[in-house]
């Protein structure tokens, strides 16, 4: 009776290690490649947004049910094909996208960033991937709608998001009435629409997009523009430093033609879900 019980206790032992050895299996059998994180907000349209579907070449935002998409990610998306990995978009507040690339929990920063001279104390940066200028966006039926160079808003009520170049700019116009910096457009679009502010600091394609979202707004590009070096005005992918992955997106970027790159910037401005 012992010897039958043995012997069962050992049959049983030896279908469950083959079991867990087709499980071990099971789990190999998909992709093997390494993966990419790549931070950025999911929030700055068309740069990149966050959305329900994946539509518009959506990415699955790590941790949450939405999709990123935009420029940003279409990038990220050439990237990672280039380096041969898988790509994770980590959706992260603007002020916290340094000190997550400095600490690993995420590999890049690709959020319409500006390789400017403080934050490359901080972190490396690749060859720009876009380079833009700077707009003024206002109310098109407000007190500023006609305004063409920067002394027109003397006296104007003007902010731009906290930590960006686009709030220091600010300083540039004589007389203005620089407002408390703002976490991110979508709260500087309500606060130009309530009469909060007169306008705010941004860059083209976002100005654009506000443009499209919104019937009462418009952007405008003032004559002569803010002064700036190309850095300020140029979007780039941060990485921590000393990466050596640096080379080899470097090497990516390199292929994608000055044409692709502004037909991708189109189709974003176009698929942003506040243009549909």
């Amino acid at each position: 009776m012992k010897k039958k019980l043995l012997m069962v206790i050992t049959a049983m032992m030896t279908i469950f290690v083959l079991a867990a050895c087709g499980s071990d299996d099971e789990t190999t059998t998909g992709s093997d490649k390494k993966v990419l994180k790549v931070g950025m907000e999911a929030g700055y349209a068309p740069f990149n947004w966050s959305q329900k579907g994946d539509s518009n070449g959506g990415v699955p935002i790590d941790g949450s049910k939405e999709y990123a998409a935009g420029y940003d990610v279409e990038i990220a998306k050439k990237i990672a094909e280039g380096l041969d990995m898988e790509l994770k978009v980590v959706k992260t507040d603007w002020d916290g996208l340094i000190p997550s690339l400095q600490s690993g929990a995420i590999d890049l920063v690709i959020a319409g960033m500006s390789p400017m001279p403080d934050r490359m104390e901080a972190i490396d940066f690749t060859e720009n991937y876009y380079t833009s200028d700077y707009v003024i966006v206002v109310k098109e039926d407000g007190p500023y709608a006609n305004a063409t160079s920067l002394s027109d808003f003397s006296g104007a009520k003007i902010t731009g998001q906290q930590a960006t170049t686009h709030y220091d700019v600010i300083d540039q116009i004589e007389g203005v009435n620089k407002q408390v910096a703002a976490t991110d457009f979508g709260a500087m679009r309500v606060q130009l629409q309530s009469g909060a502010i007169d306008g705010y600091v941004s860059e083209r394609p976002e100005g654009i997009s506000a443009e499209m979202a919104l019937n009462n707004i418009k952007y405008i590009v003032p004559e002569p523009n803010f002064e700036a070096d190309e850095a300020s005005t140029a979007v780039a992918v941060g990485l921590k430093k000393g990466s050596d992955l640096r080379e080899q997106i470097n090497k990516v970027l390199a292929e994608i033609s000055e044409e692709e790159r502004q037909q991708l910037m189109e189709d974003a401005i176009a698929n942003q879900p506040a243009a549909q």
